[in-house]
């Protein structure tokens, strides 16, 4: 078992393991609570959708980031939600487990990406990531099923969220 695993450790190895076992299982418990949404993947009920409007809050934080810091800090998000997603399918033992939902957190912030910061495009952009996230229109669907591990988790919410921008795009062109 390596250091980034989510399992707790065992206690039966030998002493020089030992010592890491109670950050370890600090670890696992912070990347589970980062994967799940602060928890609201565990709802029984649209786990997706509440870890969709976790992201609207953190959109509102980020939104404050400068251009071009903001597009860095989105791509560093994408690549810790791959990895913690990777992290978190392994501990559930199932390919992209419901109760993962940073996925859609990531999602949302490339929705909102370049968008004006108004109530009304972020409703539509909730909805619309919403929709090509359930729906997984070609080539969505494809690269979820393609990609493995926190990649394949989180990749087809970006496209989700690449598609709703478009939409919000085109929408802010025909209404200014």
């Amino acid at each position: 078992m390596n250091f980034f695993s989510l399992e707790p450790m065992n206690p039966c190895l030998p002493a020089g393991r030992l010592e890491s076992s109670a950050p370890q299982l600090k670890m696992n418990r912070f990347f589970l609570f980062l994967s799940t949404g602060f928890g609201v993947g565990y709802s029984p009920i649209a786990p997706g959708t509440l870890g969709t409007l976790i992201a609207v809050p953190i959109y509102f934080f980020l939104s404050k980031i400068t251009s071009p810091l903001y597009e860095l800090t989105l791509l560093t998000f994408f690549f810790l939600s791959c990895w913690i997603s990777g992290q978190a399918q392994q501990y559930f033992g199932k390919k992209d487990d419901q109760r993962i939902v940073i996925d859609e957190i990531i999602g949302f912030l490339i929705t909102m990406l370049w968008i004006p910061k108004t109530t009304l495009f972020i409703v539509i952009g909730f909805f619309l990531f919403r929709f090509f996230d359930i729906l997984k229109p070609f080539p969505i669907r494809h690269l979820e099923r393609r990609l493995k591990g926190g990649f394949g988790v989180v990749l087809d919410d970006v496209m989700a969220g690449v598609y709703a921008n478009i939409i919000l795009h085109l929408i802010g062109r025909i209404y200014p």
